[in-house]
């Protein structure tokens, strides 16, 4: 039976709250009706590259489109044209489409890559991007097939904290797929030369991913299409999104002190030249040729507290080395107020592509569509789904679902009697983490702010909570930060993390407190003794083991820091809470460094859910509709099998599955004994129906953006 171990929800950080799209503008532009629209509009779409006319005409007779000479005939013409990126309207997956944009009428059709080639290659959860055509070139007196050069993640790889990016080509008229990533290397953005014969990555290859947020450990190597292997070079040290200007011109980006720049490298000559200025940043460059150049810049920086100007958007920006000082503006006049991103060469730079929001529609006030996503689950057994809400709960029998809104600011319940608020704090930043009481209509509350450890977070009771009575019950005393409650089977205790007895530093351990009337009920029994982290505790649904995340192995020389970051060394242990006996079940590196949290047992308790680095970044995280201070753009759900009978066989386990590929961070999971498409839960429908749509007051009168890139909901700075 499909889905009968139930579903796993979570919470998708920096994915924008309004949909992704793409569109195009002349070079140069010069009013706001030069934008054109390049896809169909559904779901969200982005990283596009265009389809030259030959390698079309091999997908059109792949997909048997007629009459095949009219179709030619189009192509030849100009009036039909292709497009290949990234769109996540299958599955709700973040992998490759070709449109087809018919002129004359205007239509567009959109075909999967399954849709061309069958589900055996193209199918299963993974993630895919950076979609180029490579081939077409002459070959021993012929011409060469057409390939489609990309990014997967299908592949499994079990080495921790090493992402799963491998680079394929695929033969566009015979579907036949090989890897031109060479094993036990990692590559991303690949870059396909004029000519057709060569591909740049930028690559891991030699080096270790080591927890970089944005600025990643990559170098830029080149391979032969037809022999990647025994061609395949480094050609610059320190460098990512490689684009070809021409067979001897690479342009990349590169982080210098403060701010990102654009460079160009010539083969040849082996000289590297900053086209950029040092004094803002400039990244994902798109090669014209081999003195002009398509970049992303921001001339201003901002902090979340801002209402940005025009200079602090992204915008798209052609620079020519011939006169660098004059660098042509190309979406400032469609959209000034709107973030462009990663640029793309049409018509031999006649037109600039790029990606944006489609907030073309939205008004100061409207509302923005918070969806309920089911995705593919590699699980047969496991359904999967997004929650447009941050800290996803479940009730046990898996009738209610309760979360939290980005703004921290109020909790939303989806039960029998539909989807309302339950409770609601003055501002944001006020509430989060919600949680059930195992066996009473009792829903457990942290107030105050998160990620404060020297402010106090105190946890309240919330009774009665279906009624929709809105009452509370402080249940911690003394001003400490407490958080990440989970109630006991039979919900008469309440295990929690706290920084009381954490002196100076704020070390936090494991407490334990009556349910319902909290330390009134007298001492709270301490659980945990130490100089470190526990927190993300919960209790398990069927015995009386507690499930936390902890940084209590970190090494004694371990970093206060991490690329100015908290440095993690957290993994996730298990805990009888009879004789407080611990083990180590799963942990990121194999030196402890990086970040296993928020583990959530599964309803049978046979398996533990989490969210992880164990598969590091799987794209370029500059590229990626965020703010520069943002805080750790990676991290996918995992699951691990444990061991009911014996605790102590679950020490360090091997074997772990990844749930979910994304270039986002997807973070929080629940899981509940219901399937995604049970109609005994009422929040199933909100999964089928896509009906939840709070509004979002972060829009500008004047049509501009104004929300934080933290996650599908509006919310005025990063609080999670």
């Amino acid at each position: 039976m499909g889905e009968r171990r139930g579903s796993i929800a979570f919470f998708t950080s920096y994915r924008p709250p309004v949909p992704l799209d793409i569109f195009r503008c002349p070079v140069p532009a010069s009013s706001k009706l030069d934008e054109v629209h390049l896809t169909d509009g559904l779901s969200y779409n982005y990283n596009g590259q265009t389809v030259p006319p030959e390698a079309l005409k091999t997908i059109a007779k792949r997909l048997e489109l007629e009459p095949q000479a009219v179709i030619e005939a189009g192509i030849d013409s100009g009036r039909l044209t292709g497009l290949v990126f990234v769109s996540e309207r299958q599955h709700n997956l973040e992998t490759l489409q070709i449109a087809l944009h018919f002129h004359d009428d205007g239509e567009v059709k959109v075909f999967t890559l399954a849709d061309i080639y069958g589900t055996e290659l193209f199918d299963g959860a993974r993630m895919e991007d950076s979609g180029c055509i490579a081939g077409g070139y002459e070959l021993d007196g012929q011409t060469s097939d057409h390939y489609l050069v990309y990014v997967s993640t299908k592949e499994p790889v079990q080495e921790r904290r090493s992402p799963w990016n491998i680079v394929y080509k695929t033969n566009l008229g015979t579907g036949e797929t090989e890897r031109l990533t060479p094993p036990g290397t990692f590559d991303i953005s690949p870059s396909v030369s004029p000519s057709g014969k060569r591909v740049a990555v930028a690559s891991y290859q030699g080096k270790n991913w080591g927890g970089e947020i944005k600025d990643l450990p990559t170098s830029i190597y080149v391979m032969s299409i037809e022999t990647p292997s025994l061609d395949r070079e480094r050609v610059i040290e320190n460098g990512g999104w490689p684009s070809w200007g021409s067979e001897t011109v690479i342009f990349f980006h590169r982080k210098v002190g403060e701010n990102w720049g654009v460079f160009r490298y010539d083969l040849s000559t082996e000289e590297t030249i900053r086209v950029t200025p040092e004094a803002f940043d400039a990244v994902t460059p798109a090669a014209i040729d081999e003195t002009r150049v398509a970049v992303a810049t921001i001339r201003q920086k901002s902090v979340f507290a801002d209402v940005r100007v025009e200079a602090q958007y992204r915008h798209i920006e052609v620079f020519d080395m011939n006169c660098p000082e004059k660098p042509l503006q190309i979406t400032q006049y469609s959209k000034p107020k709107g973030d462009h991103y990663n640029p793309f060469v049409m018509d031999s730079g006649k037109y600039i592509g790029y990606h944006r929001c489609q907030s073309d529609h939205l008004q100061h006030g409207d509302d923005v569509p918070r969806h309920f996503n089911k995705l593919q689950s590699p699980h047969e057994d496991v359904g999967l789904f997004r929650v447009a809400g941050a800290f996803p709960a479940f009730s046990k029998d898996g009738s209610k679902l309760a979360f939290v809104d980005n703004e921290f600011k109020a909790v939303w319940l989806a039960d029998s009697d539909g989807m309302r608020i339950v409770f609601e704090t003055d501002g944001p930043n006020g509430i989060f983490s919600p949680v059930w009481n195992q066996k009473k209509d009792i829903l457990y509350v942290c107030i105050g702010p998160s990620f404060k450890p020297n402010e106090a977070l105190e946890i309240y009771a919330i009774p009665h909570v279906s009624s929709g009575a809105r009452e509370r019950r402080l249940l911690t005393k003394g001003k400490f930060n407490n958080a990440f409650p989970s109630t006991n089977p039979e919900g008469t205790k309440l295990v929690f993390r706290s920084t009381r007895d954490g002196g100076d530093k704020k070390y936090k351990n494991l407490y334990i407190m009556d349910a319902e009337v909290g330390e009134d009920a007298g001492e709270v029994e301490r659980l945990t003794e130490g100089d470190w982290i526990d927190t993300h505790c919960q209790w398990s649904p069927n015995r009386d083991w507690i499930v936390f995340s902890s940084n209590r192995d970190r090494p004694v020389d371990a970093p206060e820091r991490d690329h100015g970051l908290d440095p993690g060394y957290f993994a996730v242990y298990l805990m009888n809470a009879s004789d407080r006996s611990v083990v180590r079940v799963l942990r990121s590196g194999y030196d402890f460094s990086g970040h296993v949290n928020h583990p959530v047992f599964s309803p049978d308790g046979r398996s533990i859910a989490v969210t992880a680095d164990l598969a590091a970044v799987s794209a370029d995280p500059i590229s990626l509709p965020i703010f520069f201070n943002s805080v750790r753009p990676y991290g996918d759900i995992f699951t691990v099998d444990i061991d009911q009978d014996d605790m102590e066989k679950n020490q360090d386990v091997e074997s772990f599955a990844r749930v979910t590929h994304s270039r986002y961070e997807n973070s929080t999971p629940a899981w509940t004994v219901f399937s995604t498409h049970d109609p005994h839960a009422q929040w199933n429908l909100l999964v089928m129906e896509d009906n939840y749509t709070p509004a979002c007051p972060y829009a500008h009168p004047d049509g501009g953006e104004s929300w934080h890139m933290t996650g599908q909901i509006c919310t005025p700075k990063r609080v999670c």
